[in-house]
């Protein structure tokens, strides 16, 4: 009697911290995996894109003008009586994007790319191509049509045209240029003149 002991620790009682440890790096890890997946999700976001279609489209502009609008990510082909044609389209990356009032300078069929030298300078990979590229390849980005924008006589350097990334129309996706499903700008390049406005909104 009197007398105290010393009590040893239970098994439980060991374990805890090391659960504790465990519980946190396992938290954090699956915080940093979510993380990862809802970046990459978001970075390759699927856009459901039923098509073109006929829309009622009111404007004062011509029969025959293109009228690309980058925040909805849709071209309009104008019809008349207030109908249009409306396309989806990827548009440029932020930084990249441009809006202005052109005309089709000339329309090209496979056409040849040759990326300008402050693509080159971003991507290294893109030299060999410093020549250019052969129309109708797969690595070709042009796709099957492209239109010439052009502005008081000059190439603006930007084009609507097909695409080998069909997974990017809705999307802000491209270097500044209007992309379009091959299918989709090989009926447009059929139905447009060279001379015709284009306004980039």
């Amino acid at each position: 009697m009197g007398t105290s002991a010393t009590i040893p620790p239970t098994p439980s009682s060991i374990a805890i911290p090391m659960d504790r440890r465990t519980l946190i790096l396992g938290g954090l890890a699956q915080l940093a995996l979510s993380r990862g997946v809802e970046a990459a999700q978001k970075k390759r976001r699927v856009v459901t894109y039923d098509g073109a279609e006929v829309v009622r489209f009111p404007t004062p502009e011509r029969p025959g003008t293109l009228i690309v609008n980058t925040g909805t990510k849709s071209l309009y082909h104008v019809i008349g009586d207030d109908l249009a044609m409306r396309y989806g389209v990827a548009v440029g990356k932020e930084g990249y994007d441009w809006a202005g009032i052109a005309k089709v300078g000339r329309k090209v069929s496979w056409p040849r790319w040759t990326p300008p030298a402050q693509m080159i300078a971003r991507r290294p990979e893109l030299k060999r191509w410093r020549n250019g590229m052969p129309g109708g390849i797969p690595q070709n980005p042009l796709g099957a049509r492209a239109l010439y924008l052009y502005a008081n006589g000059k190439d603006t350097l930007f084009r609507i045209h097909g695409t080998n990334e069909p997974w990017s129309i809705g999307q802000a996706a491209s270097s500044g240029c209007i992309r379009m499903l091959n299918e989709e700008v090989s009926e447009l390049y059929e139905q447009v003149p060279v001379g015709a406005k284009v306004i980039v909104l």
